[in-house]
């Protein structure tokens, strides 16, 4: 797949000045917007099912097409620094799954909650972390989202709290956010995402339980990509409706390869929470083009038939993509040229990020305490006193 970015900044080097002459253009012939109709979802205990005619817009597409490249570009280059060293410890990508996350953040409000799981690149960006901080991140560097000490896993903004490296960990804290918003009586929601190979772990059904007793404003979003590391879902699970594993929590099944179908879903699941129903399960079917981890031995699980079939046929950038053209909602131009830009963005964040120092070891307990004054962190070295200042 780095193949494709050489080739796009190849065809891009080769028209010159087309580039320019392209980014001056106005776009005044385009089709401004268009209703298209996608999938039904699969429903467990719901009434009401979410809409299979929907309108997008060029600017939304424009947009989504431009988040989902930047999670592409971003998550291959990180790839690419990991096999070089400069990135080091678990590294889990997010490619192929672009639409999941970006399709979720387009139906919610940044001033709703979101946690995951390791898989955590993505959502860091659309929860509005910068190519920068997340590449300085990863880098173990100190200009890094999390000071450059939480690496692949530990990623966090305003309203968003990570990245969780225990499997199936964030489901509980999740619903927590969720009864903090009850709490405060705000009308806020909390979005939880966990994988096929986490709907196994006994505190993701605790959680339902309490979730639907205390009747929390939370979706669950299972991220179906129907392998739980290298085991299929079907060796896995007795049940692979997903969707209907809340038993009383009402559930959706979508198709998680298309944008519009998890948008609509999530929009369904939010009015459904925020109505005060509470909670909600959504299963994403989606699909990593990667292994689990870089350095997976993928083709000990499935086949390379399969990764390229899935690609081809459910590239969620490319179903987006060629709605887009074949609709005059873009040209090849355009969507070239924001490509090019992405690239060179994220280019610069790796650059950025190589170049930046490391976190000092004086900073290496810091922001363990939220405190006033400093707290002296006890058995961190025998001859080093460190503090946790915040």
């Amino acid at each position: 797949m780095l193949n494709i970015i050489s080739n796009i900044l190849r065809t891009a080097a080769q028209r010159n000045g087309a580039a320019v002459v392209t980014s001056a253009r106005t776009y005044a012939g385009f089709t401004s917007q268009i209703t298209f109709e996608i999938k039904k979802c699969d429903v467990h205990k719901l009434d009401e099912t979410p809409a299979t005619q929907v309108v997008l817009t060029r600017n939304e597409g424009l947009q989504y097409y431009h988040t989902m490249q930047t999670i592409r570009y971003l998550e291959l280059k990180a790839g690419q620094l990991f096999n070089q060293r400069i990135i080091r410890g678990g590294c889990h990508l997010y490619v192929g799954q672009e639409a999941c996350a970006v399709g979720i953040e387009a139906a919610i409000n940044l001033t709703d909650h979101l946690i995951t799981a390791y898989r955590t690149h993505g959502f860091t960006y659309t929860r509005g972390g910068s190519l920068k901080e997340i590449m300085s991140e990863l880098a173990g560097r100190r200009a890094g989202i999390s000071k450059g000490k939480g690496g692949s896993m530990h990623m966090f903004t305003k309203t968003f709290y990570g990245g969780n490296g225990i499997v199936g960990s964030q489901v509980p804290i999740g619903a927590g956010l969720a009864l903090a918003c009850k709490y405060q009586n705000k009308s806020d929601l909390s979005v939880c995402v966990y994988g096929d190979g986490a709907a196994n772990q006994g505190q993701v059904f605790e959680t339902f339980n309490m979730a639907a007793l205390w009747k929390l404003p939370v979706i669950f979003v299972c991220e179906n990509n129907r392998y739980a590391k290298g085991t299929p879902m079907e060796r896995a699970s007795a049940s692979t409706d997903f969707y209907k594993r809340g038993d009383f929590v009402p559930g959706l099944r979508v198709d998680g390869m298309d944008i519009l179908c998890v948008r609509e879903a999530t929009r369904f699941a939010a009015d459904h929470c925020r109505s005060g129903k509470g909670p909600i399960l959504l299963e994403l079917k989606t699909y990593r083009f990667l292994g689990h981890f870089e350095g997976d031995s993928q083709q000990s699980y499935r086949s390379l038939e399969e990764v390229e079939e899935v690609s081809r046929e459910s590239d969620p950038i490319s179903m987006l993509r060629g709605r887009m053209l074949s609709n005059n909602m873009s040209s090849v131009e355009e969507l070239e040229e924001i490509d090019v830009g992405i690239i060179k963005g994220v280019e610069e964040a790796a650059v950025f990020a190589i170049t930046n120092p490391e976190p000092p070891q004086e900073e290496l307990c810091n922001h363990i305490f939220c405190n006033n004054p400093p707290l002296e962190v006890r058995g961190t070295n025998p001859w080093t006193k460190l503090k946790s200042v915040s």
